[in-house]
């Protein structure tokens, strides 16, 4: 009996050493694994490190390109347009003036009426349209026809028009394809994006095509203003604020554009405003430098877009490409560690993580963070993700987040340097102590500089500690909305016929 009992004793120790075993060899493989997942997160935060002196870097590296890209054709990744914009809006406009914005597969049609003196509200209409399917593939003609039409129906709902019907109706049409612009109100289209191939536009001029079509409808209206969404954005900033010099959008893209001294545009010299100044595209989206903080993800993303090589710094900074970002630094720490076993194949689908997913899983404030269980589960098809994971996708957002919005300002301060605006006066990396400095804003424009506050306060946060806290307090970063819309209605009103064209070739 006695030798019965301490059998069982001694077979019981066993199974609980055995057990304990399993036990410690769980907890060491899953330390194992979660050391994986800190090593990929380390690496990212490494990766995306963007001291402050980096930063400034990066600054001058864009003010030399923007020398370069106004010096001469192709002399920089940036293209440095001239929009032949020379007359920005101030308030002193009267009138009601029209706005025509065909960004994709839907276009708008505004109406602003502006009184004089400036106003905060601007009184507008505004209806969106479709573009049925047929025509994004059919003639130029059939295209503009039926804008014109659908133009002319929201004319006449003006009422019986009898005042407005006894002046020609001024126009701003933005236009969200490459265009090369030949002057205020003409440009040539350069090629279709976004699904459209009217092979008989290539070429051709974007506003006279609308021009002709509002003639065939017997639309008594012109074309007063091609314009650019960025252009827009300034416009209503400078309507706002006439302390106004630049403009930059980050949204699904990014671009940023600026006022700029007319004999600082080396490469059309020649060129005469009555102000002295005209606005410059940047296309700041190409800018490429060495000091930018790129990832083995950065590299990956852009080998396998549609350009690669293309659009550097839109691919670090907005909208379109952050989400994916996130996606691929989970997906190696998952494929790495092992950590949640197989894994779904919808976290290898590019792009399936849209921004605006990211920062909901980001901004998620909750104490288990459901916000991100969610997003986890029903988008990317991971299941029960234990909390500690998920605290660890936060911070992914967090450093993709951070890093984007830090560029996006060493990129306003660039500009800021190359005006003269930085308190620098033009020295590399210094500063000077007798600059006095001029209240400077630039408008904002974009879904992350308006819904997205971490991305926002990171923005602001980089501006201080790039140009200090003494230079900083005279920039102003101000959020408009609606600069493709309204913004290009108000420069229709500042460039309209009743004004004297004032750009002129010597």
């Amino acid at each position: 009996m006695g030798r019965a009992v301490v059998g069982v004793a001694v077979g019981l120790a066993a199974v609980a050493c055995t057990v304990a075993a399993v036990a410690v060899g769980r907890r060491m493989r899953s330390r194992g694994k979660w050391k994986r997942v800190v090593r990929v997160l380390r690496e990212v935060e490494e990766g995306c490190e963007s001291s402050v002196g980096r930063l400034r870097q990066v600054v001058d590296a864009m003010a030399v390109e923007m020398h370069a890209g106004l010096a001469s054709e192709g002399g920089s990744k940036l293209k440095m347009l001239l929009t032949y914009v020379h007359n920005l809006p101030n308030g002193t406009e009267k009138g009601t003036y029209y706005a025509l914005h065909l960004g994709g597969t839907n276009f708008r049609v505004l109406r602003v009426h502006l009184h004089g003196q400036q106003s905060s509200l601007l009184e507008h209409e505004v209806e969106r349209q479709p573009i049925p399917q047929h025509l994004m593939t059919s003639t130029s003609e059939d295209l503009f026809d039926f804008i014109a039409s659908s133009l002319k129906e929201f004319i006449e709902k003006e009422g019986d028009g009898s005042e407005l019907s006894l002046d020609r109706r001024e126009l701003g049409f933005t236009f969200s394809f490459p265009v090369k612009q030949m002057s205020v109100s003409s440009g040539i289209l350069i090629k279709w994006t976004k699904g459209f191939s009217i092979v008989d536009m290539e070429g051709i001029d974007v506003p006279g095509c609308l021009q002709e079509a509002l003639t065939r409808k017997g639309l008594d209206m012109k074309v007063a203003a091609l314009v650019n969404d960025t252009v827009g954005t300034l416009a209503l900033g400078h309507y706002h604020d006439s302390d106004t010099v630049a403009s930059v959008v980050v949204g699904t893209g990014t671009n940023a554009c600026y006022l700029e001294r007319v004999d600082a545009i080396i490469k059309c010299q020649g060129l005469l405003t009555t102000s002295g100044y005209m606005v410059v595209n940047m296309e700041w989206g190409n800018f490429w430098s060495s000091h930018l903080p790129r990832t083995s993800y950065d590299i990956d993303l852009d080998s396998e877009s549609p350009n690669p090589n293309d659009q550097g710094f839109e691919k670090m900074i907005s909208g379109m490409y952050l989400g994916d970002i996130v996606r691929r630094v989970i997906l190696r720490m998952l494929l790495e560690s092992d950590i949640i076993g197989p894994i779904s194949s919808k976290l290898s689908m590019p792009f399936i993580l849209r921004t605006p997913m990211m920062s909901a899983m980001h901004e998620d404030d909750s104490p288990d963070l459901r916000e991100v269980a969610r997003i986890l589960k029903d988008i990317l098809e991971i299941p029960e993700v234990p909390l500690k994971l998920r605290k660890v996708v936060v911070k992914v957002c967090d450093v993709v987040t951070r890093r984007a919005a830090r560029l996006a300002a060493a990129g306003i301060v660039g500009i800021l340097k190359k005006i003269g605006r930085d308190g620098s006066g033009g020295i590399t990396g210094g500063r000077r102590s007798d600059m006095k400095m001029k209240r400077t804003v630039v408008a904002v424009e974009g879904g992350l500089c308006s819904s997205y506050t971490l991305f926002r306060e990171y923005l602001h946060e980089a501006l201080n500690e790039i140009l200090g806290e003494d230079i900083a307090k005279h920039v102003i970063l101000k959020v408009t909305e609606d600069g493709s819309g309204i913004g290009a209605a108000l420069l229709a009103a500042s460039h309209s016929s009743y004004n004297l064209d004032t750009v002129q070739m010597l």
